[in-house]
């Protein structure tokens, strides 16, 4: 049997960054082949989908998607059963020095590369990643482990770069704007919270507001015992779940008791609803 060639994709937006990883990879590990370099999250989606490599390089600060919401994504879309399945990819983090971030990666166990990339270092993640793919080809290694480690970076230190406003008061009413008005709603109103595009779609029983403070700046003043995240982009108030709903196809749903709408649950999330 011809042995296998390791595959990676690199996500990073900085050319020359991106070049001197491939260089130093080729270095400390000539056999395997970059398959691709993108220069955003949803391209490193988009391609890690098509070319399932083994190996993933991704940049923490990318436009639009950051290196762990395209994880993120990416995990939500894998190919886990049927003819298109095989183990998830091997993630490596690159990011600029930043104490909360190497906090973040070195408690959920994620492997992590300092910008500029050191040789010595490339040297040691290749060491990492030949075990661990040596591991994966002995069926050893558990895609729960890397929904786990993903779920424990999103909810722990942001490794975004930016420190979490715990000491912050949480939120108590929002401010949306309605043409030349301003409305208050009482956070205790709202039924669930939802990303869109540039804005916050946020949803009472009765209406619709919009907000332009991004998903990830409310996360930190909102109680998680109160609002759960049960999507990338997609809070909910745990007391208005009426009930989970599981297909055949293992995908998971929400319904409401203030709302007609269905809520998809990704699979990072899934976890939150076992009976008890």
């Amino acid at each position: 049997m011809k042995p296998h060639t390791p595959t990676a994709l690199i996500a990073e937006d900085e050319p020359l960054l991106a070049h001197a990883l491939a260089s130093e990879l080729q270095a400390a590990w000539p056999a395997l082949r970059v398959v691709a370099t993108v220069g955003d999250g949803a391209s490193a989606v988009r391609e890690a989908l098509a070319l399932q490599p083994d190996v993933l390089f991704f940049d923490i600060r990318m436009p639009g998607m950051s290196g762990l919401e395209a994880a993120s994504e990416l995990a939500e879309r894998w190919p886990t059963d049927g003819p298109q399945a095989c183990p998830f990819p091997s993630l490596v983090f690159v990011t600029a020095y930043d104490q909360y971030a190497v906090q973040a990666f070195e408690a959920q166990a994620v492997d992590y590369l300092l910008k500029p990339v050191q040789a010595a270092r490339v040297q040691k993640t290749v060491a990492i990643l030949r075990e661990r793919l040596m591991q994966q080809a002995q069926g050893a290694m558990d895609y729960e482990a890397t929904l786990d480690q993903l779920r424990g970076l999103l909810s722990g230190a942001r490794p975004d770069g930016v420190q979490a406003q715990g000491g912050a008061e949480p939120l108590k009413v929002l401010q949306a704007s309605v043409g030349s008005a301003i409305h208050l709603v009482p956070v205790q109103d709202v039924v669930y919270f939802e990303a869109a595009d540039k804005y916050v779609r946020v949803l009472t029983a009765q209406r619709e507001y919009l907000i332009r403070t991004p998903l990830k700046d409310l996360l930190p003043r909102l109680d998680p015992q109160v609002f759960w995240q049960v999507h990338r982009g997609t809070l909910v108030q745990a007391t208005e779940i009426a009930q989970v709903l599981r297909e055949e196809s293992g995908k998971t749903h929400l319904t409401l008791r203030s709302r007609a709408e269905k809520l998809p649950v990704s699979r990072l999330y899934a976890h939150l609803f076992k009976a008890m």
